[in-house]
């Protein structure tokens, strides 16, 4: 299955499946919209469906919505590439580094990037997002991937300044509104393959300034999924944001941080590109 959202920011949203040829087929007949509530069904219902046996969706116009509806929890996973430690200066962890990001900051994946003049040192990173399907409680490596929905291309924008130098937790330089933007795909785990060889890459202003693979991921999907539910009931809808690649802004040296402005696009192998612009509030 590979799944889209269309519709207003707030505002009723149309689900839509896409056929072989990539066209928008409604799915709202069979499912009023894709959220954590309708999300277990999801396999059910659309599974054995020919998609170009539904009628096709006029996307024109139409604002790209986030994927599937607001989840009830944004997990995080950071320094889980072997390649960004190294350019982060930091040991590789023995174990996932998990964190959170406030809901708020969900949002589709070509909203604006919010720029408050209290930042200083906003930043991109592109991470592959694993949308969770089934709930998960103390499940075992091997079975995690079957409580897995699918996966899609996420921005796990940063203020670096608020998350390293004010003190406490990095949830305070992840949480700011549309610091999450999502999409514009998911792509079920049967549709896309091995999540772990999946080129990914993030352009500033036009220039390419990360391009890395899942191959690098420290921890794999897997072993996040089974990991994090020791700790934690995994939902059916949670993100779960599994880590960036080098070629982050405050990797560069002298670092480069993003102004008003600025235009930011990024991508993942078999899961489309996203496109935003820093705006001030």
């Amino acid at each position: 299955m590979k799944l889209m959202r269309y519709g207003p920011r707030d505002g009723a949203k149309t689900p839509v499946m896409l056929d072989a040829e990539g066209q928008a087929r409604d799915v709202s007949g069979i499912v009023a919209d894709f959220t954590p509530q309708t999300i277990p069904s999801l396999p059910e219902l659309l599974g054995g469906i020919d998609p170009q046996s539904l009628p096709v969706f006029d996307t024109a116009n139409q604002r790209i919505a986030a994927p599937i509806g607001q989840p009830r929890n944004i997990w995080c996973v950071g320094l889980n590439y072997s390649d960004h430690a190294a350019e982060a200066g930091m040991a590789v962890p023995d174990e996932p580094i998990l964190f959170n990001k406030a809901s708020g900051t969900y949002c589709g994946p070509n909203d604006p990037l919010l720029y408050s003049d209290k930042m200083t040192k906003l930043d991109w990173e592109v991470e592959l997002g694993v949308v969770i399907g089934r709930a998960a409680l103390n499940i075992a490596q091997e079975d995690a991937l079957a409580h897995v929905l699918g996966y899609c291309v996420v921005n796990d924008v940063s203020e670096r300044a608020w998350q390293a130098e004010r003190g406490g937790q990095w949830v305070k330089g992840k949480s700011f509104p549309n610091f999450c933007p999502t999409g514009p795909v998911l792509v079920s785990g049967d549709a896309l393959g091995d999540p772990g060889r999946l080129d990914l890459w993030t352009e500033v202003n036009g220039e390419r300034l990360q391009d890395g693979t899942t191959e690098k991921m420290i921890f794999d999907v897997a072993t996040i999924v089974s990991y994090m539910s020791q700790f934690t009931r995994l939902e059916p809808g949670d993100l779960i944001c599994t880590g960036t690649p080098p070629g982050v802004g405050m990797g560069f040296n002298p670092p480069r941080y993003l102004t008003p402005g600025d235009q930011v696009r990024m991508g993942i192998e078999e899961l489309g590109t996203q496109q935003q612009e820093v705006t001030r509030l």
